[in-house]
């Protein structure tokens, strides 16, 4: 299979263009290359045949339709997007921009090219979103695939606006489409301004670890490389229309989380005295959403899916292996925003 790949050079699109390298299928890899991608991510996989980067920005129409036009692609799978909660708290405009403009881009080029090879069941638009759009939960309760959708941030508004086009395009005009919500991500190759790889790098620096309010937010926790292998999966096997949620089956607090890979790092890279005494509780950031919980079922039962990797057995490779890839970490340190406290709604677009 031909897949076009757009964030390939991000943290999950990496780990999906890796994956599909190994088994077989050529990508094309479509990136911008803003401040969180690099193509290191994917050496691995750039020297294969198999293997095609484009630099361009999923917001450029005659780019998007250029790429179909010379890749003729089987599928495409849409990653590409802005990510970061606290910077869309700073800066919403280019989560607008990329999530919402540049998913109606790729919707109208997909559509485009589907309808000019006469519209073959075969084709797939496979979109990739969040768990966050569906807001926050209490202390019970897991989301579905038929959670209303109720988003808290600009950065989950501009993830729900883009699902709901997915589906419209599906509904008018017919584009075969699938799409999945997954739980947070984590795994090597994560951007160090994202909790787990912070918590990692910070604690080798002797620096404070963060965590917001109590430490008491819950999140579902999901290794990248087990989330690269179900997007593929339901790419294959889905029902065309059909969503599907990918969890970790991995609740865990932020403290939790926190205390894990303190102990892990102890371990790992033992230091004068234990990483937790780094701990240091800061101002929360607005509007936190309190506990995020996948029901994954419809994977499990229609899909026969699910992880393969604890998070505590995860967690443990990830510190490895920032701990063995310190020149790809150290490379992005300087980039804008990385170190810095964001999030506090004091910055406007």
């Amino acid at each position: 299979m031909k897949l076009i790949v757009t964030g390939g050079a991000g943290f999950i699109g990496s780990a999906v263009v890796r994956l599909a390298i190994a088994r077989g299928h050529e990508v094309v890899n479509i990136d911008k290359l803003t401040y969180a991608a690099c193509l290191d991510n994917v050496a691995e996989a750039a020297n294969s045949p198999n293997y095609y980067f484009v630099e361009a920005d999923i917001c450029d129409a005659e780019a998007m339709a250029d790429a179909f036009k010379t890749h003729s692609p089987d599928a495409i799978m849409h990653l590409a997007a802005e990510s970061h909660v606290d910077r869309s708290i700073d800066g919403p405009g280019a989560f607008i921009e990329t999530n919402v403009i540049g998913t109606y881009t790729l919707l109208q080029a997909a559509r485009s090219y589907w309808e000019g090879l006469g519209k073959p069941d075969s084709f797939r638009f496979h979109h990739i979103s969040t768990d966050e759009v569906f807001g926050s939960l209490g202390p019970t309760g897991q989301f579905t695939e038929d959670t209303p959708y109720d988003p808290r941030s600009p950065y989950s508004a501009s993830k729900a606006s883009s699902d709901h086009l997915v589906r419209a395009w599906h509904e008018t005009y017919g584009l075969p489409v699938v799409l999945t919500n997954c739980s947070n991500n984590y795994g090597p190759y994560h951007f160090p301004e994202k909790l787990v790889p912070v918590v990692i790098l910070n604690a080798l620096a002797g620096k404070p670890l963060p965590i917001y309010g109590k430490g008491d937010n819950v999140r579902d926790w999901l290794y990248v490389e087990d989330h690269a292998d179900a997007l593929l999966k339901v790419l294959a096997e889905g029902t065309v229309g059909r969503s599907y949620n990918i969890g970790g089956e991995n609740e865990r607090t932020n403290l939790e989380l926190v205390t894990t890979l303190c102990a892990i790092l102890d371990d790992l890279r033992p230091a004068a005295a234990p990483y937790a005494q780094q701990i240091t509780y800061v101002t929360d950031r607005p509007g936190h959403d309190a506990r995020y919980a996948i029901d994954p079922t419809r994977m499990n039962e229609e899909l026969d899916w699910r992880p393969s990797v604890t998070v505590e057995e995860g967690l443990k490779r990830t510190v490895q292996w920032y701990l063995d890839n310190e020149d790809w970490w150290r490379a992005l340190q300087n980039r804008d925003g990385v170190g810095t406290r964001l999030g506090t709604g004091s910055n406007k677009d």
